[in-house]
């Protein structure tokens, strides 16, 4: 086989179908470089991983710029991943894989893609998530979910530590705290996961006969019920427990319909207590720390 002929000729019919098919040219490009990575492969694998220098070479001086050693380097790349993945999506632009080539980790892989495709990330948007250790802030019991593909909960995508932007505070009062998450939301809604809406801060509610003021109060409309957020610039403590639950119990009397799942409470503290955690006997309570960043 003529692995040089087969590849050049590939390669000019993508170059071709850019200027004429423009509707297509996200998925002839994903398919010319899957095949094209497949047959450097088989090519690395007959003449040695020299041969794959000696295509660029020839290809930039009868193509032009573009394929270089790195550019085809890159397509054997995005073939083998792909064989892992076992698919294409076609959601994704060939420059979004680009930006997973590096991780040999399949899951995290894995979990990329499906933000880029739930979320129609552009590839600014997916660096920066990646920067951020998105995948490595996943809870353990989350990733193994993830790998033995099973159903998530609402709190699997929670990351830990939670990202709050600040560029000036680092010793902060749970009202400086709460002010940094209002200052950007949309931020601090995906440190959560997806699908949370944000309705109130200080949300005001009368217990006996005191007010009390739940710090943060959202809804997720994929699980269909309401979520109190409790900030606390502490460490975890069993009394926050105790405050949260009440709070969540009001919510499911008073405001929750009959259609809504129950309340969740997420308590976002300076360091996590995995022994009170442990022993709060509501599952739907959950604790994460926060990072100032």
């Amino acid at each position: 086989m003529n692995y040089y002929n087969e590849i050049k000729d590939k390669l000019i019919d993508n170059e071709i179908n850019k200027r004429v098919k423009t509707y297509s040219i996200n998925r002839n490009d994903l398919n010319t470089y899957y095949h094209v990575g497949k047959m450097l492969n088989e090519a690395g694998k007959h003449y040695g991983e020299g041969i794959i220098k000696e295509y660029s070479i020839k290809l930039t001086k009868e193509l032009g710029k573009g394929y270089t050693f790195t550019s085809l380097t890159r397509m054997k790349k995005f073939y083998m991943m792909i064989e892992k993945l076992a698919t294409v999506s076609q959601l994704l632009t060939y420059g979004h894989y680009i930006e997973l080539l590096p991780y040999k980790d399949i899951n995290k892989v894995k979990y990329y893609i499906n933000i880029i495709e739930n979320e129609n990330l552009s590839i600014r948007q997916l660096r920066k998530r990646i920067k951020n250790n998105e995948y490595e802030r996943l809870p353990k019991t989350t990733i193994n979910k993830l790998i033995n593909k099973e159903k998530p909960t609402i709190t699997d995508y929670i990351k830990n530590p939670i990202l709050i932007k600040t560029n000036k505070y680092k010793n902060i009062s749970e009202k400086v705290l709460q002010e940094l998450i209002l200052q950007d939301i949309p931020s601090f809604l995906k440190e959560l996961g997806s699908e949370f809406t944000f309705k109130s801060n200080e949300y005001k509610i009368k217990v006996g006969n005191r007010y009390n003021y739940i710090d943060l109060l959202l809804f997720n409309t994929e699980y269909n019920c309401y979520v109190v957020v409790e900030l606390k610039v502490t460490e975890l403590k069993k009394e926050h427990i105790g405050q949260i639950g009440v709070y969540m119990n009001y919510i499911d009397k008073n405001i929750k319909k009959i259609h809504h799942d129950k309340t969740v409470g997420i308590i976002i503290c300076r360091k996590n207590n995995k022994y009170v955690i442990e022993y709060c006997s509501d599952e739907r309570i959950i604790s994460r720390e926060y990072e100032l960043v």
